[in-house]
């Protein structure tokens, strides 16, 4: 990257970080259940609500507590359950047309992080509707409060019930892109382990690392606080204890509800610290060839923080004895290995593939300028890097 780039980009980041104190942010009212739901909803004389989540949450059973805790309280509903794992701006529109015809009055999100992303901005689009979607992304381009929004979230990983962020996919361009806004924090989440139990093993792997990934580029960024460092310790340790148990014991109640809180703490430590190239890396990914978020940042974190090399080893290295995953003797350098060498022990313990077979030669220009795009100036990166340099990237986990 040249030098004018890098100073914009460091300067924009530098005020950022300096107006962290007095931005709006926000944490979702806690609830504990999804009875919880209707009882908020009774005590604001909200007679009908929109219950965004998708077609697989519904056939494993996951809505049926929810619905039948809303039709004991004589409070209507009607489903939009066509969400897909990377959700569109056909989508946003079809679920925003749903919420208008049928009169509601608040949103419900119940699944996973693209249940929540497609919640957001159909809330956005209630709020702005002469406002594409397209306008709205990038920083503030929102601001204005959104309907009652509820978030239950059914996997421990996006961490997406607590954050300003929803990430939409433009079919036509196949580029991936987040509308960031504080008015987008979800109003409630609902942390009900329960609704994590028996979660499918791969789904588990996905969605962990996801949060993983959250928490360590929170964490390794030039935008901390000491609540955001302190947020993201806790969840690095709780995943790294609590992640295998998961994989292996689908039930175990104690590691299901460690998992869920470790997810909520890292979206809070992202949502005030940002991410980074790993996340914009993984956007483009997704983007171009429909891959699963957690997945391909599950893939990517390691080779990311290897790419940055010397400029992360210090607090590579702090987050790893503080995680238990380094001795307090190991040497800055050795932490830091020993904390990526981990990330890679997980990956394989969980099966998660270490490359990708879709990634074609011809398509990485375009989608290194996606996350270039994506990344520059807004992520506070140890290392910037220009569209070129981030080529390099994809070419380590093409197959």
């Amino acid at each position: 990257m040249n030098l004018f780039k890098k100073f914009y980009c460091r300067t924009f980041q530098i005020f950022m970080r300096a107006a962290i104190p007095f931005m709006p942010y926000r944490q979702p009212e806690i609830l504990q259940s999804v009875n919880d739901v209707a009882t908020v909803l009774k005590n604001k004389r909200i007679d009908k609500v929109l219950i965004v989540t998708d077609a697989g949450v519904v056939k494993c059973g996951l809505t049926d507590g929810l619905k039948e805790s809303l039709k004991e309280n004589a409070i209507a509903f009607a489903v939009y359950d066509r969400t897909m794992p990377n959700p569109t701006i056909d989508a946003v529109e079809c679920a925003r047309e749903l919420y208008l015809k049928e009169n509601c009055r608040a949103i419900i999100a119940l699944g996973g992080g693209s249940a929540m992303d497609l919640a957001k901005a159909c809330g956005a689009r209630i709020v702005r509707p002469k406002k594409s979607l397209i306008k709205m992304g990038g920083l503030l381009h929102v601001r204005k409060k959104l309907p009652p929004l509820f978030a239950i979230p059914t996997t421990a990983g996006t961490g997406s019930e607590t954050t300003i962020a929803a990430v939409i996919t433009d079919a036509s361009t196949h580029r991936k892109y987040a509308i960031n806004d504080f008015s987008l924090i979800p109003h409630y989440a609902v942390l009900d382990y329960k609704l994590t139990l028996g979660l499918p093993s791969t789904l588990t792997a996905y969605t962990g690392m996801d949060a993983m990934t959250h928490a360590v580029e929170a964490y390794i960024g030039r935008s901390t606080t000491r609540k955001t460092r302190a947020k993201a310790i806790q969840a690095v340790k709780l995943i790294n204890e609590n992640i295998l148990t998961c994989y292996n014991e689908p039930t175990n109640a104690e590691a299901r509800k460690n998992m869920l809180f470790a997810s909520h703490y890292a979206g809070i430590a992202f949502t005030i610290s940002y991410v980074g190239y790993v996340h914009a890396v993984a956007h483009s990914l997704s983007g171009m060839y429909g891959l699963g978020h957690g997945l391909t940042n599950a893939v990517l974190l390691p080779v990311v923080l290897q790419t940055y090399g010397k400029k992360v080893q210090k607090k590579l290295s702090k987050l790893a004895k503080a995680c238990g995953i380094a001795s307090a003797e190991d040497k800055k350098a050795q932490a830091a290995e020993k904390f990526i060498a981990r990330i890679y022990e997980l990956n394989a313990a969980m099966n998660v593939p270490k490359s990708f077979e879709e990634i074609k030669d011809e398509d990485i220009p375009k989608m290194a300028k996606f996350a270039n795009m994506e990344g520059n100036p807004l992520y506070p990166v140890p290392l910037l890097m220009n569209a070129k340099q981030l080529e390099k990237i994809y070419y380590k986990v093409k197959a």
